[in-house]
């Protein structure tokens, strides 16, 4: 099997290359042109489908996005463009040759009102660019006909890069006190456990052709950004006591306290029954993705 991986760089994207490598040979494309005429830059998309069209993949797997929300405010036409319409070039692509794509999207689809989780049939409403363009993406794929799988993710993490953890552990170890938000709720996902679900999708699908579609992928368990921040600094402090940890206050405060240019969803619960039913899987607790994840980033 030919697997072509865009986005191979970013988080969950380093992830899948370790993760897709037992399914066949990868082919994991950067954003520089590379050698052969070959272009991991998935905003040019004349050079995209002349990429794809060179390698005609068994499978694409497209981790490239636009995925700055604030900065997508000001920049519309270009997260169109990597959101939206390099997947539809994806798309057109894979419907003409059978091959199947593998994209990523977002919670914020939706518009984070009341307290449950959303399924992947609930009505979509997003508040941002960001959250416009990553529904149009999934939109253009579905219409396209082709034979599809779409993750939509939330509060995406990695041991590799930075993500609010880390942050949280930087701050820690440079002030006492630290206000974190306290009203939005979701689950912390690894970049790993998503790269280790889609390796088990694709191989899932090529015999049960009837579970192709739309999934929500989260880790289980729900929390807000005060309550994670919490965990990560007393799970740091029993982990590595020795080190110069200041922080001795963590005040929650509401979203109003740190305004931003994009509108973030309350909301973010994904309810993920249906992948765990129709690819028979087992998802763990967000906690035990960041103990690992801590574990690694600790240390000596």
């Amino acid at each position: 099997m030919k697997i072509l991986l865009f986005g191979s760089t970013g988080q969950v994207g380093w992830e899948l290359q370790r993760s897709l490598a037992p399914l066949g040979h990868v082919i994991a494309l950067q954003r520089q042109m590379l050698q052969d005429g070959l272009c991991g830059d998935v905003s040019d998309l004349s050079a995209l489908e002349q990429t794809i069209c060179k390698l005609r993949p068994d499978v694409i797997v497209n981790a490239a996005a636009h995925t700055a929300v604030d900065q997508a405010e000001g920049e519309h036409a270009l997260a169109r463009r990597l959101n939206a319409e390099a997947p539809e070039v994806m798309a057109q692509l894979t419907k003409h040759w059978g091959t199947l794509l593998v994209h990523y999207s977002t919670d914020y689809v939706f518009d984070g009102s009341g307290t449950t989780a959303r399924t992947e049939t609930d009505i979509t409403a997003p508040l941002s660019v960001y959250g416009h363009t990553k529904l149009d993406g999934e939109q253009r794929i579905q219409a396209s006909g082709c034979r599809h799988l779409i993750f939509r993710t939330s509060w995406v993490y990695a041991a590799r890069g930075d993500n609010f953890a880390k942050t949280m552990l930087h701050l820690a170890k440079e002030r006492e006190a630290l206000s974190v938000i306290n009203d939005q709720w979701g689950a912390p996902t690894g970049a790993d456990l998503i790269a280790d679900v889609t390796a088990h999708a694709i191989r899932h699908v090529r015999t049960h052709e009837h579970n192709l579609g739309v999934y929500h992928l989260a880790a289980e368990g729900v929390t807000t950004w005060h309550a994670y921040a919490s965990y990560v600094i007393a799970q740091a402090k029993n982990l590595r006591p020795e080190l110069d940890w200041k922080v001795q206050a963590i005040a929650a405060v509401p979203s109003t306290a740190f305004p931003t240019r994009a509108q973030r969803p309350l909301n973010s619960r994904l309810n993920t029954e249906k992948l765990r039913t129709a690819m028979k899987l087992h998802l763990p607790e967000w906690q035990q993705g960041v103990q690992r994840m801590l574990c690694e980033n600790l240390q000596d």
